[in-house]
């Protein structure tokens, strides 16, 4: 990930310093878990941790350049460590075991902590929007569907939505975590062949995770079940701010992007105060989204495994994590500082829509008056045709339409937007982790 979006607590757990790290310590736990059933010396493999060399920048150059006559980084790894440690101990390490055993626990390990990361930075914005939710629940805007007037809705309607929208995938996330929270130590075809299952479980326990059965990889789709949470709260960001840009829109100003002071929204032009954050954010989900296609092509592999899903994990994963929590944090930022501007959208509803927002409420009037509903509603969609085409506001286009006899306590009853509105805390009672 280039560093632009690239979280540093997260591009640490990916770096090359804590691969390789976590890939010793899966080693020393199985040379300890084979002592503990008998099968090495005990007081050798105390010797491992004793000598447990620093895994630095210069360590990781060490098997780097072992690796140009490997061609193997793991057997490069497994060398750099023996020397570390000396003979004859240093010969325990790796006994038994396959590369994969390894690389694949330590991986899944990493992806446990980074997915620790995406729930607890998804959990804030959640409760971000969750927040505003709460402020702006009384606060009237037109609702739009296909881009159109619709009928008043509010802020807090819209911001309960996007919470909701997240929390759903708190739940997936929480339960990719789950799934990726597995190791394997049983050898080149998964057949314990050489290692006893028991270490296995040893070596699992010690790092929180679960053993599973497996060839000689864990299952990739796993690996896939993380991509695609990553990639659905990419896609539930690009939603709230997707929302952001069209209400930041010069003619709707109905919400503004927070606007430090200093900043430029453009070189050319001083007036502009771009949404680019809300772009920004829209964009990287797209790149999520790839990702998660990579993720899914590296599930079917050969008879036990191939190594074809290596390269692409090698990118796709370090980076879909990096992304999402770099697009998380942003979008909580966002939807902390998103400037709102209700008295902008009490315009657009009231006088800008023409009051035709009200054209459902004025049809159902008039069936209720006894009129039938293809009678009504071409009555209604011909003066909301006038309203629109005259520029004239639809209340008074109505009242002056012959065939329709509402009385005035009925008008006022079709255009009153709190009616409209009055279960709007249904939407807050939705949010159940509410405190």
């Amino acid at each position: 990930m280039i560093p632009r979006y690239a979280p540093k607590d997260v591009a640490a757990l990916f770096s090359d310093e804590s691969r390789f790290d976590t890939m010793l310590e899966v080693e020393l736990l199985a040379a300890e878990g084979l002592a503990e059933h008998g099968v090495l010396p005990k007081e050798e493999v105390a010797m491992l941790r004793a000598r447990r060399p620093v895994i630095d920048a210069q360590f990781v150059a060490l098997v780097e350049e072992r690796e140009q006559i490997t061609n193997h980084d793991t057997a490069a790894f497994v060398d750099i460590v023996q020397e570390k440690i000396g003979m004859p101990e240093g010969a325990w390490i790796h006994y038994g075991l396959t590369s994969s055993d390894v690389v694949d626990t330590a991986l899944c390990h990493t992806l446990t902590r980074a997915m620790d990361i995406v729930i607890d930075e998804a959990t804030a914005l959640r409760d971000a929007l969750t927040a505003r939710a709460e402020e702006s629940i009384n606060m009237p805007i037109t609702g739009r569907t296909h881009g159109m007037h619709a009928e008043p809705t509010t802020y807090g309607a819209k911001f309960s939505l996007f919470a909701l929208q997240v929390q759903r995938d708190i739940e997936r996330a929480t339960r990719a975590r789950a799934a990726i929270a597995v190791g394997k130590l049983s050898g080149a075809v998964g057949t314990f062949s050489n290692i006893d299952p028991a270490v296995e479980a040893y070596v699992c326990e010690a790092l929180g995770l679960r053993a599973v059965p497996a060839t000689q990889v864990i299952a990739r789709d796993r690996h896939a079940e993380v991509l695609y949470a990553c990639a659905s709260l990419g896609t539930a960001m690009e939603q709230f701010a997707l929302e952001v840009r069209h209400l930041a829109r010069s003619e709707v100003g109905e919400a503004e992007e927070p606007f430090a002071p200093g900043q430029k929204g453009s070189s050319a032009m001083p007036h502009k105060r771009n949404p680019v954050l809300s772009e920004r954010l829209c964009g990287l989900a797209r790149v999520l989204r790839g990702y998660l296609q990579a993720g899914l092509e590296d599930v079917a592999l050969w008879h036990e495994r191939d190594i074809s899903h290596s390269s692409v994990e090698r990118v796709v994963l370090p980076d879909a994590l990096q992304l999402t929590v770099y697009m998380l944090r942003k979008a909580t930022g966002l939807a902390k500082g998103l400037v709102l501007r209700p008295e902008r959208a009490l315009e657009n509803l009231t006088v800008g829509s023409l009051g035709l927002v009200f054209s459902q409420s004025v049809l159902l009037a008039l069936v209720e008056s006894g009129m039938s509903r293809d009678d009504a509603y071409r009555i209604v969609q011909s003066s909301a045709r006038q309203a629109f085409e005259e520029r004239r506001n639809f209340r008074d286009v109505i009242e002056e339409n012959e065939l329709v006899t509402l009385s005035n306590d009925a008008l006022a009853r079709a255009f009153d937007a709190q009616r409209l509105l009055a279960h709007r805390g249904r939407f807050l009672d939705a949010l159940t982790w509410r405190s």
